[in-house]
């Protein structure tokens, strides 16, 4: 697995009826699929988040939409960045991520988190707990998901979860690539260098440096060549002519980038690139004006140079 050039999408206000809603998500994803992309992630989410709209804005169900997408682009791997564990029993996300890589031919990744919008679980009837109970759901969840995913039946009687020789079959590869996002030191980090192929680091710009140390550190104490654990970061791109840093709202500075696709790029690989992380998952802003069509293949077709060597 690699995951150097991402696009996530994560707004489906475009300011077209819900009958058009769909289509721009294809439009976006085949745009990625013929630019350079290597990836596409939805968001694991039931409502839109803060600071990217109203809760009660359009939001799909991420599995139902990536399995139709499966069926739309040829080339890109498809995930959720990332799945929120307390939203599905483990079994369940083991069906749905086995099933999403049989109807894309191997493309899938399992992106998954402990879930953290209390809203969401609130109205829709989830258990939220604790950070430290979802943590220990996660780890719990692995447990099943893993083997599951390596053609294994677990049988587990945990404290949150049980199964018995839990089968998932059809399966298309014997290992689909596993992500995490995060960057706890004491938690997230030592959890992605024991299991996980990739972590997507959540932090700032100026913070990725030290992260990157973390990783190293993390791998070695447990004897992990951390060239294989491979990261990147989640970042805004606001594109356009006249556009400039100073228009990025001043809570979001550490997370996104502005300017022409040139200066965007200038900026991915000043700001993610040189600090040590390997790759970039952009998200482009479209509450306000909409899906631009073109935009995703010029972003595509000027990071792919920095990413791929």
């Amino acid at each position: 697995m690699t995951i150097r050039l991402g696009l996530q999408i994560n707004n489906f206000s475009y300011g077209t009826g819900v009958g058009e809603l769909f289509p721009t998500v294809v439009a976006q994803a085949k745009e990625a699929d013929s630019s350079g992309f290597d990836s596409v992630f939805l968001m694991d989410h039931f409502y839109q988040l803060p600071g990217i709209g109203n809760y009660d804005e359009p939001m799909l169900e991420a599995y139902t939409a990536l399995g139709a997408l499966a069926a739309a682009t040829d080339t890109v791997q498809l995930g959720t960045l990332v799945t929120g564990n307390t939203y599905r029993n483990p079994t369940l996300l083991a069906k749905a991520i086995t099933t999403l890589d049989v109807i894309s031919a191997g493309r899938a990744i399992l992106g998954i988190g402990t879930g953290w919008f209390e809203l969401e679980h609130d109205q829709l009837g989830y258990d939220f707990g604790t950070f430290t109970d979802r943590f220990e759901k996660l780890g719990e969840a692995l447990q099943i998901i893993l083997p599951m995913l390596a053609g294994e039946r677990p049988t587990v009687t945990g404290k949150h979860y049980r199964t018995q020789e839990a089968l998932a079959n059809p399966r298309f590869r014997d290992h689909i690539p596993l992500m995490i996002g995060g960057s706890g030191e004491k938690k997230t980090i030592p959890l992605a260098a024991k299991h996980f192929d990739h972590l997507n680091v959540i932090a700032g710009f100026d913070e990725l440096a030290r992260k990157v140390d973390v990783v190293k550190q993390r791998c070695e104490e447990i004897d992990r060549d951390p060239a294989t654990l491979e990261t990147s970061m989640l970042i805004g791109a606001i594109v356009g002519d006249g556009v400039t840093p100073d228009m990025i709202p001043e809570d979001f500075r550490q997370r996104m980038v502005a300017g022409s696709v040139e200066q965007v790029a200038e900026q991915v690989q000043t700001k993610v690139l040189d600090a040590g992380i390997d790759g970039v998952i952009l998200f482009v802003p479209t509450q306000t004006v909409g899906y631009q069509p073109g935009q995703i293949t010029a972003l595509g077709e000027a990071l792919k140079p920095l990413v791929t060597g």
